[in-house]
């Protein structure tokens, strides 16, 4: 049975958020629900002198736009970030083996869509750890007017009838299953263990970004906790 996770793009999101694509047939990027300011969508914690740090990617909307209509203004963003990791992970143990790949993730992003910057970094870094799903964005596909538990339905039903969708387990306290069990989806929950690994700080501290585990562990480290991690 094809399995279906949904969720907003993020920007070089936690391991949590990888971990949904490798356990789903089909990943779709929700790019046309309405942004809400100083989400994920447009920052995420780093770690800076054994502390989370928030690497925040600038925007400008208006409020009540949609995720895929968000610009970001600064077209110099990516050095800075870049020189902002940089500065923060120069003495992680595998720095100088993944550099070169991370500064590559940066480079020929789209112009100013935050969407499409994310959708790319996630997808490059899907390649680069070895993460296969399909990709789809809930822009390309006809919802109407359907919101919250019905426009899940309605995604999951146009891309795999009969199929699975994958939530996390904090959805259980907000979807009604009757919603889905009705138009024949099953719904299935997964919670997260998130898996500690050697970090430059005096207690381990999860939720950072999935680079945070790069730089200290390498590609390779990351890809097989991903792997490790139960479903």
């Amino acid at each position: 049975m094809t399995i279906v996770a949904i969720h907003q793009p993020n920007y070089l999101p936690w391991l949590g958020f990888f971990k949904k694509i490798a356990d789903a047939d089909i990943f779709v990027f929700l790019d046309d629900v309405q942004y809400s300011k100083n989400s994920y969508t447009n920052r995420v914690k780093v770690l800076h002198a054994g502390e989370p740090r928030w690497l925040t990617l600038p925007v400008s909307f208006n409020f009540g736009d949609k995720i895929n209509a968000v610009k970001t203004p600064l077209a110099d963003w990516p050095k800075r970030h870049l020189d902002s990791l940089k500065a923060y992970y120069r003495q992680a143990p595998c720095f100088h083996d993944v550099w070169p790949e991370v500064e590559l993730l940066y480079a020929d992003l789209p112009d100013n869509s935050i969407s499409e910057i994310n959708t790319t970094l996630i997808k490059r870094i899907c390649a680069r750890l070895h993460v296969e799903c399909t990709f789809e964005q809930s822009s390309s596909i006809k919802l109407g007017d359907k919101k919250g538990g019905e426009r899940l339905v309605r995604i999951v039903k146009y891309l795999a009838p009969k199929g699975t969708y994958l939530s996390g387990d904090g959805g259980a306290k907000y979807q009604n299953e009757n919603t889905f069990s009705s138009a024949g989806i099953e719904l299935a929950y997964r919670s997260f263990a998130h898996p500690t690994y050697s970090q430059q700080s005096r207690t381990f501290i999860p939720g950072l970004s999935v680079l945070d585990a790069v730089f200290n562990i390498g590609w390779f480290k990351t890809a097989d906790i991903l792997t490790d991690c139960p479903a």
